[in-house]
């Protein structure tokens, strides 16, 4: 018989970077375990450094960062903490990024553009991680970006469980803020009993970011709470000038649901205003308070953060988490 067996057990370590550390220690709590103690600072010229201060030798390690700004220095942060955690002999690096970062550049709209969320992929891969976890991706295609396993959790039972407690399903329809998001409206539709779909029809110019004029409403939303869904929301004009035609088009009210915050300003001013009941985010993202409004409602993300990272640790099956659809 040749080689040596071991008997020792696997050992989850969970590492967070400084972009969202209620964040971090919300999922360490749901896990029942501490944060891997660590110390990370900048220098004065902004270069940054990171160590881990205990062993880390064959451990099962997640590495969590939400991608807030300065966008920039989280991403190169989570990059030298995966090749810290490499160079320190870990067994398994994942990335746990529940907003991806530069996820909205996941194709060519124009020559001599780069696509982004590749090179980030590519990045984490070059850095040593073995897997990514993500929450909503912009764009599904960009699970094929990393080439490895890729779990893609879904927010949507966490804020279906919301917004059924706070409608009528026999008076309310399901509306995508524009024609690109009418698959994620029809999910939702399904999971209220088949309601009403509707759509926004708006128009882009590729040349301006953050930037979108909405025309009209296809469907109809007449007399009906109008449930508006997207998976973020940055500047909130999209959504705010949704907001706007569907009251007009007829809707009693609206709610506007989304995934990630990122509220980049002026979108706290323009949520305020726009005339939705209720705006509902997780927190994915950080949101401080200078960008929280009345009408806003935030739920957490770290239980369903928790389950996943548990899943994978035990070789489970994530899929599970969404009744086999993910």
């Amino acid at each position: 018989m040749t080689g040596i067996t071991a008997h020792g057990e696997k050992r989850l370590v969970l590492a967070s970077g400084r972009a969202h550390p209620a964040l971090a220690k919300d999922v360490a709590r749901e896990l029942d375990i501490e944060l891997l103690p660590t110390t990370a600072y900048d220098f004065a010229n902004g270069e940054i450094y990171v160590r881990f201060a205990e062993s880390v030798r064959g451990t099962d390690v997640f590495v969590l960062q939400s991608h807030t700004t300065p966008i920039n220095q989280w991403v190169m942060e989570q990059l030298l903490m995966v090749d810290a955690l490499k160079r320190a002999s870990a067994k398994r690096i994942t990335v746990v990024a529940p907003f991806y970062p530069y996820a909205r550049q996941d194709k060519k709209h124009r020559g001599r553009e780069p696509i982004s969320a590749r090179l980030i992929a590519d990045l984490f891969k070059t850095a040593g991680a073995d897997r990514l976890m993500s929450v909503d991706l912009h764009a599904a295609q960009t699970q094929g970006f990393f080439d490895g396993p890729v779990d893609h959790l879904w927010a949507q039972p966490i804020l279906t469980d919301y917004v059924r407690s706070r409608v009528d399903l026999s008076n309310t329809a399901v509306v995508s803020p524009d024609a690109g998001r009418i698959r994620v409206a029809e999910q939702w539709a399904a999971k209220f009993g088949g309601v009403p779909l509707a759509f926004v029809h708006k128009t882009r110019d590729i040349t301006k970011p953050n930037q979108a004029v909405a025309n009209r409403v296809v469907g109809d939303v007449q007399g009906r709470t109008a449930i508006l869904v997207d998976d973020l929301i940055d500047t909130g004009g999209t959504i705010a000038e949704a907001v706007k035609v569907v009251l007009a088009a007829g809707a009693s009210d609206v709610i506007v649901a989304a995934t990630h915050g990122v509220l980049s300003d002026p979108a706290a001013q323009r949520l305020s205003e726009c005339g939705a009941r209720e705006v509902i985010v997780t927190d994915t993202l950080p949101i401080p308070s200078d960008k929280q409004f009345p009408q806003l409602t935030i739920l957490p993300i770290a239980p369903l953060l928790a389950r996943a990272i548990r899943e994978v640790f035990d070789d489970g099956s994530v899929t599970s988490l969404f009744d086999g659809v993910a």
